[in-house]
């Protein structure tokens, strides 16, 4: 199956346990693929790497049943081991020319960018998407820089052709504005994992972004 990349779907989805109000990853990953989402990154920072591997072949699992793009977040050797279809770095992590030689052709990468020079650098470095933001300010990851605004998804809409997904603070209250300025998709946390019934936060924020 052709790996789904950002600006092929809309919604992208996250996962992170602490938020997830006690239900089990497998259910809440299978509640997101239930309501259409179809790219979802493994991004759990406080579990030892055993147990990251594990879930990350049970997410292997899962996301084939639901023929969905599965990307890791950070750990290029567990999304080798798991045969993910991609994984994500951010701006300190392995470099992207490093990540490459790595895993070759077969794996798609994204890299996190908070301004245009790290968007050029990571399309002149041979990426397959970039992460733009944070746009709002965001509590769900640790050590993350000062929101980049709607600004910058302006300048990355028009000055880069690489797919590109916004992150960081989006809500069902706020995503119209990322649209407006030239988000086509958008990653969510706290507004999936968090909420009663994720399939209605999902259908919830899908008719904020096209109403």
């Amino acid at each position: 199956m052709p790996v789904i990349l950002p600006g092929q779907t809309d919604l992208y989805a996250l996962t992170d346990e602490g938020l997830s109000r006690g239900r089990s990853l497998e259910e809440v990953a299978r509640a997101l693929l239930g309501a259409g989402i179809r790219i979802l990154q493994y991004r759990e920072k406080r579990k030892k790497d055993g147990e990251k591997l594990e879930q990350c072949r049970l997410l292997r699992r899962i996301t084939r049943e639901y023929n969905a793009c599965f990307i890791i977040d950070d750990h290029v050797d567990i999304a080798m081991l798991c045969e993910a279809d991609g994984v994500h770095v951010g701006q300190e992590d392995i470099p992207l020319t490093d990540v490459r030689a790595l895993v070759g052709s077969s794996m798609c990468i994204g890299v996190s960018t908070h301004a245009p020079e790290q968007a050029l650098a990571a399309v002149q470095g041979g990426a397959d998407y970039i992460g733009v933001g944070p746009v709002y300010a965001t509590q769900t990851k640790e050590d993350v820089c000062a929101p980049v605004g709607l600004n910058y998804v302006d300048w990355v809409s028009s000055h880069i052709s690489l797919p590109f997904v916004c992150i960081g603070g989006i809500k069902a209250h706020n995503i119209h504005e990322v649209v407006a300025h030239g988000g086509t998709c958008c990653a969510l946390v706290s507004e999936f994992v968090s909420a009663d019934d994720i399939a209605q936060a999902v259908e919830k924020v899908r008719r904020a972004m096209h109403g």
